[in-house]
């Protein structure tokens, strides 16, 4: 923390100290003439006065060279800040310094020339302070300037006059001025009342003016205000941080962190400050060290999270030309490069930056626990009263013992003569149901070196290691603690470079690690049975009884070979089949767990980018999968990796296209793969069809049962198949029928359309759709014998979420009138596929393929990019432009990315089996991709 005696302090008793009594500080990041030059100051106000000027006019002239000087120092701090980009001290206290000649300068020209009072009576005193972060000496570029204008008594006319027009010259100068006027009586009353307002006193730094009623003030503060009240004070402080973490989310690996109010952010740091500060006057966070409250290596973590913390600060404030705390998308990408980081081993600069940013919010999570645990034990923090008084002794395990209610080790030197202590303790932990004791936390994490191949090839750690996830029922807590502190890091060095890597990428909400411990937190949550309803067949999986040991340590390494160039599941395989036998995994164990995580992504994807209405998809993937026992594993791995990802990421829809690729899959594997057939789907479709409409006439009924080709019948549920029926009865050649309704088992709203065939007609209804803002999240669409197209999307309103209802009607209108022609879908469309600013700086490559194997009768084009509004209409008006029929395109979406997968055939029904005709649609593909992108980004 930047400490108030290291920025230039005037003592004077006139309204401003002379420049030759105050030295200008030389520890800024370039010259303190480079940023204000006070002799040109001072030559500039002694011309206006030798010119005469009246007040009025020196007044503006003065304001308009401060003004100049203002934009002239932020200019040189920036040009420095670039060339020293991680040099937060010297940049921090060169803003306090420019700050502090921009408020003294106006009130110079205010108490002596605009309001002159050559013998001021005893009343007549004013006194400036800087007060909250102003005061502490913390600025950046667009910090507020918070002021306290103290007299000795009640506010005289003069000095109201004075403060007037110092606080118009400020304003003037485009400052963001907090400001008060008080008495130092007033300054005690509204302490009492109020905790901010004792907060901002607490960091008062006395700036010009009538220097006695600094320590005047000081010392009733101290004496008057602070002494006795420490506990209150901490209580206050504490709430305030909680709720603080409670408005920011709560979590430290949020996408989007605040630098400032967020978890682990200066704001943190801060609290850290006057809470010490008000219990032990330190000035400077280094006392904390000879108080025993940190060790040295901890406080130089402190400093270091403390720097970088607030290069990230200034860097924002310097990037948006205003206050901005929030660490947004684009925003992060421009951080990153104005620190220097660049794209290396695979990832992007900004996922360094950002891995290093959780990394450092990690640390002072740290030493914030270590701090307040050291209070409590001091007995300042309050402990609750019924807490205290019915609090039981508990019985610990040899060599541990309860402190503040946390674990501890009785004898340190013991406890490290035995290297397996160092897991044990977690185990112990759980068992007795407690927290660690961050003195015990210290222990551990200062003594991670003994965590060697010696430790790691023990059985007794093996069994331990295993059992904190299999046995314990709170793998969670064991694994975030270990994580934490290192330790699991250290005793499976693999996972270190996951370590707060984040994924730029807006699908994931958590670093890898956060991600990982979420999965297993999760299948815990499976296995004590409190997702029966929500997962029902990951609940009877594991109800039935699986490999555990293979299932956990499969979630444990599945992502760990995350951040490098190659395939992460390639290289997260041949990573676990070194780790796996560590963890002592039999054989048979290992070889499952590396083929786990070798396919971890492939029912994800199956399920998702393909049509599991064709056959094919399903017999693919039983072969690939071979037996039961390892379809029931990827099944209940690959929920839990989906909902690891993030809140909301795991919905009706991805839960019905899993249960059913489970379901086919498992006919499959143990009836023959020839059983998952069109002919069987098509008879017992047909006959829920009947059923359904078992009121329609027979005659009827034959016609709509026989008008329909056997992919219709294999690929839509029954319900929609109703609709269709409706939709059909006796339809003219020349009218569109739409019906919307939602579709609780899509989360999205079901778009059913019947008309007339012609050419290019999905992409018609897909610009139709696009045009209303509607996000499509999957569809089908289907050619009648006689001459029909039946087509159904499931589409979604911008926040990602089915339509409502009294919106529907209006939808219908303005789809059916771009049916019609009376709209023209690209030219609407030019002004409305623009990307937000924030979400411009996400790139994916684009990859595009043809598959003619996935399917017996269509060839797949999948198409993998950065996805934007009107994106599946610029594709689908290629392939029709270019003679291509789509049967049904499959869209699977994660954050900015998009897979659209398109099931097509030729205007003939056959595959696109020319190497010529497939180059040729991929070059106008990423033309089209291409286009759209500078559109989206204009």
């Amino acid at each position: 923390m930047t400490l108030p005696q290291e920025v230039s302090v005037p003592r004077a008793s006139s309204p401003s100290a002379h420049p030759d009594d105050d030295p200008a500080p030389d520890s800024l990041i370039c010259p303190a003439s480079h940023i204000f030059d006070r002799d040109a100051f001072a030559a500039e106000l002694a011309r206006h006065m030798a010119a005469g000027d009246e007040p009025r006019a020196l007044r503006d002239a003065m304001v308009g060279y401060l003004r100049d000087a203002r934009t002239r120092g932020r200019a040189a701090i920036a040009a420095a800040f670039a060339e020293r980009p991680f040099d937060a001290g010297a940049t921090v206290r060169a803003y306090t310094w420019l700050t502090d000649c921009l408020v003294r300068g106006p009130l110079e020209i205010a108490a002596q020339h605009l309001h002159p009072r050559p013998n001021p009576t005893e009343g007549e005193r004013l006194a400036v302070f800087a007060v909250g972060g102003y005061g502490r000496g913390e600025m950046a570029a667009h910090s507020d300037v918070d002021l306290l204008f103290l007299t000795p008594w009640k506010i005289t006319p003069w000095a109201e006059s004075v403060i007037e027009s110092m606080l118009y010259m400020l304003w003037d100068l485009r400052l963001k001025v907090g400001h008060s006027s008080r008495t130092v009586k007033d300054c005690i009353r509204l302490g009492r009342e109020d905790y901010t307002i004792r907060t901002a006193l607490l960091e008062n730094r006395f700036l010009a003016g009538h220097a006695p009623l600094d320590p005047e003030l000081n010392d009733a503060l101290w004496n008057d205000l602070f002494d006795g009240t420490e506990a209150d004070f901490i209580e206050a402080k504490l709430a305030e941080r909680s709720e603080r973490h409670r408005k920011q989310g709560g979590q430290r690996y949020v996408l989007e962190p605040n630098v400032k109010e967020g978890k682990g952010g200066l704001r943190d740091m801060q609290s850290l400050y006057w809470i010490s500060k008000y219990i032990y006057r330190v000035d400077r966070a280094s006392q904390l060290v000879k108080l025993g409250l940190f060790t040295e290596e901890e406080f130089k973590g402190f400093l270091n999270a403390e720097r970088f913390l607030w290069a990230v600060r200034c860097h924002l404030h310097i990037i948006t030309d205003r206050a901005m705390d929030q660490l947004t998308f684009d925003l992060q990408v421009e951080v990153a490069a104005a620190m220097g980081y660049a794209d290396h081993g695979g990832r992007r600069a900004v996922e360094h930056f950002m891995q290093d940013y959780f990394r450092h919010a990690t640390t002072v999570g740290d030493l914030t626990r270590i701090f307040l645990t050291k209070l409590e034990a001091a007995h300042v923090k309050k402990e609750p009263m019924l807490l205290g008084l019915f609090r039981r002794k508990r019985k610990m395990p040899e060599g541990y013992e309860i402190a503040q209610n946390r674990m501890t080790v009785a004898d340190p030197d013991a406890f490290l003569a035995d290297k397996v202590n160092l897991l044990r303790i977690f185990e112990e932990a759980l068992k007795a149901g407690t927290l660690l004791h961050p003195d015990a936390m210290r222990l551990i994490a200062s003594n991670l070196r003994l965590f060697d191949d010696e430790l790691r090839n023990d059985p007794e750690a093996q069994r331990i290691f295993l059992d904190l996830m299999l046995k314990h029922g709170n793998p969670e807590r064991a694994l975030r603690r270990m994580n934490e502190l290192g330790a699991l890091a250290a005793f499976i060095p693999e996972f270190e470079p996951v370590v707060a890597m984040m994924q730029f990428n807006v699908y994931h909400h958590y670093t890898v690690d956060e991600h990982t411990i979420q999965c297993i937190s999760t299948l815990a949550q499976i296995e004590r049975g409190e997702l029966v309803e929500e997962l029902p067949i990951a609940s009877r999986i594991l109800k039935e009884g699986v490999n555990r040991r293979v299932l956990y340590v499969a979630l444990l390494l599945h992502d760990i070979g995350k951040g490098r160039p190659e395939d992460h599941s390639v290289l997260g395989a041949q990573i676990a089949r070194k780790v796996a036998p560590r963890l002592g995994l039999k054989p048979d164990e290992c070889e499952t767990v590396e083929w786990l995580v070798r396919y971890h992504l492939l029912m994800s994807d199956m399920a998702q980018k393909r049509d599991l209405s064709d056959p094919r998809t399903v017999r693919d993937f039983a072969k690939a999968v071979q037996t039961r026992k390892r379809l029931d594993l990827l099944t209940v791995l690959t929920v839990c990796d989906i909902i690891g990802v993030g809140p909301g990421t795991w919905n009706n829809w991805k839960a019905q296209l899993i249960r059913q690729l489970y379901r086919e899959t498992a006919t499959a594997l143990e009836q023959g793969l020839e059983a998952v057939n069109r002919p069987n789907r098509e008879a017992a479709a047909k006959r829920a069809l009947r059923e359904a409409l078992a009121d329609w006439d027979k005659k009827d009924l034959r016609t709509e049962t026989a008008r329909h080709y056997p992919p219709y019948w294999a690929g839509l549920p029954t319900d929609t198949q109703v609709v269709f029926a409706n939709l059909l009865r006796g339809i003219a050649d020349d009218e569109i029928r739409i019906d919307l309704d939602e579709d609780i088992d899509h989360d999205a709203t079901r778009a059913c359309f019947a008309l007339a065939d012609h050419p290019g007609i999905f992409s018609r209804l897909a610009g139709a759709l696009a045009l209303v803002g509607a996000n499509v999240v999957d569809a089908r669409t289907y050619t009648t014998k006689d001459g029909y197209a039946t087509a159904v999307f499931w589409i979604q309103d911008s926040d990602g979420t089915p339509y409502e209802r009294a919106r529907l009607t209006r939808l219908s209108q303005m789809i059916e009138k771009t049916l019609m022609g009376e709209v023209r879908p690209r030219e609407r469309l030019a002004d409305r596929d623009k990307l937000k600013k924030r979400e411009r700086s996400f790139r994916f490559p684009t990859s595009i393929t043809f598959d003619n194997d996935g399917s017996e009768i269509y060839t797949i084009i999948e198409v993998d990019t950065r996805d934007r509004p009107g994106l599946l209409y610029d594709l689908t008006r290629v392939l029709a432009d270019s003679n291509v029929y789509i049967a049904s395109a499959v869209i699977a979406t994660y954050g900015a990315q998009v897979v659209d997968s398109f099931y097509v055939k030729d205007s003939f029904g056959l595959k696109l089996h020319s190497r010529s005709r497939q180059d040729s649609l991929e070059r106008k593909l990423r033309a089209a991709i291409e286009q759209g992108a500078e559109r989206a980004n204009a």
